[in-house]
């Protein structure tokens, strides 16, 4: 019997948004991504608007299952460096969404069909124990299960896209 060495289907796919990375470092981002992926990759890169010197593109992929985690470990960590990588969920599989910022470090967050994140029930109960009758805290708890602060950060190197006009006040009076 001889073993077959082809390259199956692709069984999950998703995408890579780097909302920042410095010009010096975006043929690096691009090599631990190519691979991640097992072949090389070369990415459009435009400028990043909300800060200067630094680029920004997206990426589609496509791979085995847990290809978008393999892809988040390689980029994670890396001073400057702001990213998405997101695995679409599959027949039978959940999918996945990893946001890095410098600052926060990286957050995982399961997803449905529809991208939505999904936040386990224990984790729910959790938050509810943690917060007790004080809605407040119940508030800051699920915004911290859902990585509201990831969120945040990042919503301006989404907005600054090609399809988006944003403009950047830095001085005022």
């Amino acid at each position: 019997m001889v073993a077959s060495h082809a390259r199956q289907a692709a069984t999950a796919q998703g995408f890579i948004y780097v909302h920042s990375s410095h010009r010096a470092l975006s043929p690096h981002v691009e090599w631990a991504v190519g691979h991640a992926l097992g072949e090389p990759v070369s990415f459009d890169w435009t400028e990043q608007p909300v800060l200067r010197g630094s680029q920004r593109t997206e990426y589609y992929w496509e791979g085995d299952r847990g290809t978008g985690a393999v892809i988040a470990s390689a980029l994670r960590g890396w001073d400057h460096l702001r990213f998405e990588v997101t695995e679409d969920a599959g027949l039978g599989t959940d999918g996945g969404r990893w946001l890095h910022t410098p600052g926060l470090g990286i957050f995982f967050a399961q997803t449905d069909t529809a991208g939505n994140v999904v936040v386990p029930e224990d984790r729910l109960r959790h938050a509810m124990e943690l917060a007790g009758s004080n809605a407040l805290e119940l508030h800051r708890q699920l915004r911290v299960a859902l990585g509201q602060a990831w969120d945040d950060e990042l919503e301006p190197f989404r907005q600054a896209s090609d399809f988006n006009s944003v403009v950047w006040l830095h001085q005022v009076g």
